[in-house]
């Protein structure tokens, strides 16, 4: 049996821009993506602390150190320019690994740069 945990997450990303009219998913700084562990097309689940909206997709770099967080696709409905959101990553764990799994929480500030990391 595995059970899914929280991987990382990054805390309070402001959203730099949506786009419509894209066949959907989220543009994400590639340091912020790296930094957090997400890799290219995974998975993630979006919270927007704005409206309480939830959207689950894939993410896609951005350039490097862009600050860019960018809502594509249908999603653009739900989640607005320079709304605070949470993008948690997850991963399938044996008990055991679960168990020893420490979440990578990367805390943004201004312009989507790194704040000191938080506690989990």
């Amino acid at each position: 049996m595995f059970v899914k945990m929280l991987k990382s997450k990054l805390h309070r990303a402001t959203v730099t821009r949506t786009r419509l009219h894209y066949p959907g998913s989220i543009l994400i700084d590639a340091a912020l993506m790296k930094a957090a562990n997400i890799l290219p097309y995974e998975i993630v689940l979006i919270a927007d602390l704005n409206n309480g909206n939830r959207v689950e997709t894939y993410a896609i770099p951005a350039e490097a150190n862009s600050g860019q967080v960018i809502i594509l696709g249908a999603a653009a409905k739900l989640i607005r320019k320079g709304d605070i959101v949470i993008v948690f990553s997850f991963a399938y764990c044996a008990p055991a690994e679960a168990r020893k799994l420490k979440p990578k929480v990367i805390l943004l500030g201004k312009n989507n740069k790194t704040k000191k990391p938080a506690k989990t």
